[in-house]
């Protein structure tokens, strides 16, 4: 799992709930890496586990929740950084659409190494989308908060309703967007 996504979700932990949080999970943890995370690193996916595991017990809430609450934030973390993807799009469906076929294409490119989920859009009328999530990870949560914070973004009444694929745990999940 690339770096980025673990500096980020330190970051999130830092600005949302506190600095010395973060620290806590980070010593507590039981990490390979040590908990020192650069950006442009790749880290085993089970580190991001053991941190949101360790979040949870701190705050009580269900790591699922804190999965897509970071997915959210993921979310606006990337249209800041990456507006370029943004540009000439009008819509949540548009640049959903567009994650195999351009997104993750130039996330390759700057990180070759890069493993990615996959989804497979398919637009079933002009306010329904369906994308189905896939990956040997388990963080179709996180692909879910992305989906919110997408639609947040663009200022859309979106319903998120899902379909369990896998008895791996959530890592095949066919998601159903609806425009309200």
């Amino acid at each position: 799992m690339k770096g980025i996504i673990f500096t980020e979700f330190i970051e999130m932990i830092e600005s949302q709930l506190s600095p010395e949080l973060a620290d806590e999970i980070l010593t507590r943890a039981d990490l390979s890496s040590g908990g020192s995370y650069t950006a442009v690193g790749t880290y085993p996916h089970t580190e991001m586990l053991e941190l949101v595991k360790l979040l949870s017990e701190k705050t009580e809430a269900p790591t699922n929740e804190l999965i897509s609450a970071f997915g959210k934030y993921l979310f606006t973390r990337f249209a800041e950084q990456y507006g370029e993807f943004f540009d000439g799009v009008s819509n949540a469906f548009e640049l959903l659409m567009q994650i195999e076929g351009h997104v993750h294409v130039e996330v390759l490119k700057l990180y070759p190494e890069a493993e990615l989920p996959t989804f497979e859009t398919r637009l079933l009328d002009e306010d329904t989308l369906e994308m189905t999530y896939r990956s040997r990870r388990p963080f179709a949560d996180l692909a879910l908060g992305l989906m919110q914070g997408c639609a947040e973004y663009f200022e859309e009444d979106i319903l998120i309703s899902e379909k369990e694929m896998s008895q791996q745990g959530r890592t095949h999940v066919q998601f159903t967007l609806k425009r309200r």
